[in-house]
């Protein structure tokens, strides 16, 4: 697509293709991500393409924001493309290691980028949707938002800086990772993944917005206040529900292992807590493990220090037989019923999960650590 003739001053190429589109609509840079079919499900071509694009616009002129959507009607993005990751695994091959370096380093890019970034979280946002749209400065969600980092359900675990984000979200953010549940705006508000509610009606109006206008501006213009958050203290404080802040006491300082929190909340009165029970059961034990360990480092951690340990973990989780076995039971077979490699938390060591985070040892991967920048 061409650059767009509203625009006051040339522009630097764009770099568009099928399946990602960029062009200038006003001042504004637009990424649209065109695989409606899949829900935008990423694949390394678009990530490769986003980067390189957001690195163009960062030094021109007419670009004053960026702006970051999604083609179709079901949402920004489903997450990565988790079918071409199976087969590359069933293959032997490490095509899929490519995928995550490019992907987390696009995510530490938007993070920092010098402009501001502007996330349209309509619809569907899962797994790598949120890497691609929550570290934006400008996150904006609307009524049909379902968000969640649901990793743990195919054996793999919140990645994207995922662990990050949900680490600096109290108990609530553990529940988000452990459980990998969806999420609706009023809760991806209150868990830091998401700055604003715009409902999905005034969003046109809210793009064209952009276009002459300040990202700040059109954020405070069009914002409503949020539905009521669920995970969130009843009083509408900053603090959890009860039962979350009862069941994962502890979790962020290392008291409270995966396995006590699924048994707190087994015997909690509160029907919400026997529905998150019930869920994680379900999810993969290792998987669940590894991700509480995950949001505990990165609570303290920089989002960087996040990348780098999410991609030793991506790594590994590729080469176990969780991963594999849950996108088969999920994705490829359908018939939801994994066999994981532990038939519950409690058969999940410490020594195991600690090693998902260790230095790699020679010949796991090509390339070594993640590099950023």
């Amino acid at each position: 697509m061409e650059p767009s003739s509203t625009g006051t001053s040339p522009a630097l190429p764009v770099l568009s293709t099928a399946e990602v589109e960029f062009e200038r609509r006003g001042h504004a840079g637009v990424v649209t991500l065109n695989r409606p079919r899949a829900v935008n499900a990423l694949n390394h071509d678009m990530v490769a393409a986003v980067d390189a694009q957001l690195r163009l616009w960062a030094d021109d002129s007419a670009v004053e924001h960026v702006v970051i959507t999604g083609a179709g009607e079901r949402g920004l993005c489903a997450g990565g493309d988790v079918v071409a990751m199976y087969r590359d695994v069933v293959a032997g091959e490490r095509a899929s290691h490519d995928f995550f370096r490019a992907e987390f380093r696009m995510n530490s890019l938007i993070f920092g980028y010098p402009k501001p970034v502007v996330a349209i979280q309509d619809g569907l946002v899962l797994g790598g949707g949120v890497g691609i749209s929550a570290h934006a400065s400008h996150r904006v969600v609307s009524e049909s938002t379902r968000m969640g980092m649901p990793e743990v359900t195919i054996g793999y675990v919140p990645d994207v800086g995922g662990t990050w984000l949900l680490g600096h979200a109290g108990p609530a953010g553990v529940h988000a990772a452990m459980t990998g549940d969806h999420v609706g705006p009023g809760d991806a508000i209150h868990l830091g993944l998401a700055d604003a509610f715009v409902p999905a009606a005034e969003l046109p109006e809210f793009l064209t917005f952009l276009e002459t206008e300040t990202a700040d501006d059109a954020v405070a213009r069009f914002t409503h206040a949020a539905p009521e958050a669920r995970l969130a203290a009843a009083d509408g404080g900053e603090g959890a529900a009860s039962w979350v802040e009862d069941c994962y006491s502890g979790a962020l300082s290392g008291d409270a292992s995966a396995a006590m929190i699924l048994s707190r909340l087994e015997t909690h009165p509160a029907e919400e807590a026997q529905t998150a029970a019930a869920g994680l059961r379900g999810k993969c034990p290792r998987s669940v493990a590894v991700a509480l360990e995950a949001v505990r480092r990165h609570s303290r951690s920089t989002l960087e220090e996040a990348l780098k340990d999410e991609f030793r973990v991506a790594v590994r989780c590729l080469a176990s037989h969780d991963m594999r076995e849950g996108i088969r039971a999920q994705v490829i077979d359908k018939d939801r019923n994994p066999r994981w490699e532990h038939a519950s938390l409690s058969e999940v060591s410490q020594e195991l999960v600690l090693a998902y985070f260790a230095p790699f040892q020679p010949g796991e991967t090509d390339g070594g650590d993640l590099t950023l920048g």
